[in-house]
């Protein structure tokens, strides 16, 4: 059996594992979107080497963009096969695929009107993928329950095991059948945080012969729910001793949600002020968590039972959900503290960068980061301390406090992690990890070797190894694909040549007045 890594491998974005069987059957696991810089968002365009019409089937672990986002975009390219996965998954999938096909539409209809403004443009730029696309994958979803045996394909037997990560999301167990011998491999997805708000804690398993493990954490861990509260409580009352804005840049699913449930606690306790108002500026958000109320049986007992007695997690007086474009830009001219929650969750789409236009710069407002920024992203470049961020080709000053609660994440830190993979007993489990960024993984493999003694696989983008249980897995990368070279030495003698160009027409430019050689340094 063979295992290429399409995503997700040495990042924490793109998540896709193409497997092939002996016997020449094709399947996937996860479709997702890769997020970062420019660069790395390329490869969403480069799906011809998925091969989608020979991919018989796909299994979703959950319904993040970054595991399920490229799935209208296989679609297109010719895949027809089933879709399974959760109940709450697949719900959550159908808005968030329209979702990102409006995104990916806005963002083609604005570039082709920049090459018209620029004289160079003849046709219009297409779309990723655009929302036909989308609502066309819904024909191919099987829902699938936790805990199900499912047969598939000849000879893959999965089932879906709750990861307690977000709504739905789920660890993937296959058992895999070659030449009358059977291999089981797990697929994290994306393991919960335990004792996190809403979710139940992640499934235990105990037996694999290879394990394939999210690592995007793997070199740090959280505080805990308590400090975490404290310090978005910290932030509101920062804001609001200011009258300026909290900025919120949060995942429309889960993330969302919990932070409405801890805003919710907050109001309860007294330190939600009551002429602070709380945005949901996010159309997606609002429709996530009308999905969540739909499944609260999926919910803790913790959760489960405020809901039993009348109490709605999900609400208090002062919240207010925006839908319309109007109502989100009604949001920046209003005056006076407000909390504003919108996506997306790393700053590098949808409505959150106005706000953050419209507030970075405010020395009295706070921006909140409450979850994983990938490298490349605008919310990675603010949480590294940049001073200047550039949005919508405009430089903003970063003036506002910055908070960085990763206790409010979805993912287990590193200790859970841990804890985690330590219930298996399979003595020969061979462990690959996927979903997080090279130094993070080798802390995780570190340890996980040290303490338990199983051999860790970091692999690389479009890396394809070879599976045979009980033999030492086989390798063969693709580094020319998996990063293209950056010629430093072209860039460097391209700026020696403007600027013996620019020496050259000095003194032609000296000549000239003081408006136009203003307008010439412009």
């Amino acid at each position: 059996m063979k295992v290429k890594f399409m995503g997700a491998a040495r990042t924490v974005t793109g998540s896709c594992f193409i497997l092939g069987t002996e016997e020449g059957r094709r399947f996937a696991v996860d479709c997702g979107m890769h997020q970062g810089n420019g660069e790395i968002e390329k490869r969403n365009w480069e799906t011809k080497i998925y091969d989608a019409a020979k991919i018989e089937c796909l299994f979703v672990t959950h319904a993040h963009i970054d595991h399920a986002g490229l799935l209208p975009r296989i679609v297109k390219e010719g895949f027809h096969g089933a879709i399974y996965a959760t109940p709450p998954t697949l719900d959550l999938l159908k808005i968030l695929h329209l979702d990102s096909a409006h995104i990916q539409e806005m963002e083609a209809q604005w570039k082709t009107r920049k090459h018209l403004r620029h004289g160079n443009g003849d046709k219009d730029v297409e779309p990723l993928y655009t929302r036909e696309d989308a609502e066309e994958v819904t024909k191919y979803f099987k829902a699938v329950e936790y805990d199900q045996p499912l047969t598939t394909i000849a000879g893959v037997r999965a089932i879906f095991r709750d990861a307690g990560h977000i709504l739905g999301a789920s660890i993937l167990e296959l058992e895999v059948a070659e030449r009358g011998k059977t291999a089981k491999l797990v697929f994290s997805g994306d393991v919960g945080r335990p004792a996190q708000l809403i979710m139940k804690d992640p499934t235990v398993i105990e037996t694999a012969d290879y394990l394939f493990m999210e690592s995007t954490y793997g070199n740090r861990n959280h505080k805990n729910e308590m400090e975490s509260l404290n310090e978005l409580a910290e932030a509101i009352a920062y804001s609001y001793s200011h009258g300026e804005k909290v900025i919120i840049p949060s995942f429309a699913v889960e993330r969302t949600q919990e932070l409405l449930y801890c805003l919710h606690l907050l109001d309860r306790d007294g330190r939600l002020p009551r002429d602070m108002p709380v945005y949901v500026d996010s159309p997606l958000a609002t429709q996530d968590t009308e999905i969540f109320r739909k499944y609260a049986n999926y919910f803790d007992e913790e959760a489960g039972g405020l809901l039993r007695k009348g109490e709605d997690p999900l609400t208090f007086p002062q919240l207010h959900f925006t839908r319309s474009t109007e109502e989100s830009m009604k949001i920046n001219i209003l005056a006076g503290p407000a909390v504003v929650i919108s996506a997306s969750g790393m700053a590098n789409a949808g409505r959150i960068r106005h706000h953050l236009r419209h507030n970075l710069w405010r020395e009295g407002a706070a921006v909140v980061f409450v979850g994983f920024q990938a490298q490349g992203t605008t919310g990675r470049r603010i949480v590294d301390g940049a001073k200047m961020i550039r949005i919508f080709n405009e430089d903003v000053a970063v003036k506002a406090r910055i908070f960085t609660i990763n206790g409010f994440s979805a993912h287990a830190g590193q200790s859970q992690l841990l804890e985690w993979v330590g219930h298996f007993r399979s003595p020969a489990l061979q462990v690959f990890l996927i979903h997080g960024e090279y130094s993070a993984q080798q802390a995780l493999a570190d340890l996980i070797h040290e303490r338990y003694g199983f051999p860790v696989t970091i692999p690389d983008y479009l890396e394809e190894v070879t599976l045979k249980p009980g033999v030492m897995i086989e390798r063969v990368g693709a580094p020319e694909q998996a990063v293209h070279r950056i010629d430093w030495n072209f860039i460097l003698l391209d700026m020696e040549k403007r600027q013996q160009q620019l020496r050259e027409r000095q003194a032609r430019i000296e000549a000239k007045g003081w408006a136009e050689q203003a307008e010439f340094r412009e």
